[in-house]
């Protein structure tokens, strides 16, 4: 799977969600993917739901960066969040309290 076809099924599967399931994570997620395949996406998540973007974001909440390769484990379960930041897999700038709620985010 494409990183492409990640951030589309993560649209997919962000329209499917109340704004109940939302509310705790509310911000804007910068996603900044290395390696082959890599690429910049931002989520932004607000009161009416979310929406997602190909480029970088104008003011993100947090900043995660890690390689594409890394992203699509962690987007399909193979890789845990707190794995992957505590082997440095994945780094966090900003908001670490909006970095926490991406599992949430993404499952």
């Amino acid at each position: 799977m494409t990183t492409e076809e990640v951030f589309h099924e993560l649209k997919n599967r962000l329209a499917g969600k109340t704004p109940d399931q939302l509310a705790n994570s509310q911000g804007t997620y910068q996603f900044n993917l290395s390696g082959d395949d890599g690429a910049q996406y931002y989520v932004t998540v607000t009161p009416s739901g979310a929406t997602v973007e190909a480029g970088t974001a104008p003011a993100p909440g947090v900043t995660i960066s890690m390689t594409a390769a890394d992203f699509k484990a962690l987007a399909g379960g193979q890789l845990n969040p707190m794995s992957a930041f505590m082997s440095g897999k994945l780094s966090v700038a900003g908001d670490m309290g909006l970095a926490l709620k991406l599992q949430t985010l993404i499952s």
